[in-house]
């Protein structure tokens, strides 16, 4: 099924390179173009501003999740089409999730690392069957791409699940891919105790 909402995942800072703008910019326009809804963070500032104001001028529909006690600090957005303000992050993660049909990571710091693994993770757990993306803008993930192989490589993730994103540097691209309905994580077995083997 394809998704009618897409949730980005960005940096509340521009970064330094003007790429991470161009690639905000012409995410969100294109999410507006396919007629989807964006969801993000609710914020105005740095990328999360950026991608949110490239669909509101392509008159998409854009939801904006924020807790209330980064209200002030990440400047709530006040045009968005609709903004819910949550007691926590976990609230909002959640609220996010519930909210989309399909997952993107743009450049961005801590806080964005955390919620693509939180997606990435829940997917493995069969919490949800939705895709997701990486915007691999300037190959700012070309690095956790070789430390996913790392990973594999050192037994600690399946063959399987060596690649569990589509991953493209073109915002038209990877929401192709996305919209084809690139196959979402299976869930694991349960890891058994040796007494129960």
């Amino acid at each position: 099924m394809e998704p009618k909402s897409v949730c980005v995942f960005c940096g509340s800072r521009m970064g330094t390179r003007p790429e991470y703008l161009e690639g905000a910019r012409a995410l969100g326009t294109e999410i507006a173009r396919r007629g989807l809804t964006l969801v993000y963070g609710g914020t105005s500032v740095g990328l999360m501003g950026a991608v949110a104001d490239a669909a509101l001028a392509q008159r998409g529909k854009v939801i904006g999740v924020l807790p209330h006690v980064l209200s002030d600090r990440e400047i709530a957005h006040k045009g968005l089409t609709e903004l819910h303000l949550v007691d926590s992050m976990h609230t909002r993660k959640a609220m996010m999730a519930q909210l989309s049909g399909a997952f993107i990571a743009m450049p961005g710091g801590v806080g964005t690392f955390e919620e693509l693994f939180e997606m990435t993770t829940w997917a493995q757990l069969g919490i949800h069957h939705k895709p997701i993306g990486l915007l691999n803008v300037a190959d700012f993930y070309g690095p956790l791409l070789a430390m996913m192989r790392r990973a594999v490589d050192e037994g600690f993730i399946p063959e399987t699940r060596a690649q569990p994103f589509a991953c493209d540097a073109s915002p038209a691209a990877l929401m192709d891919q996305l919209q084809r309905g690139v196959q979402p994580l299976t869930p694991d077995k349960p890891v058994l105790r040796p007494e129960q083997t």
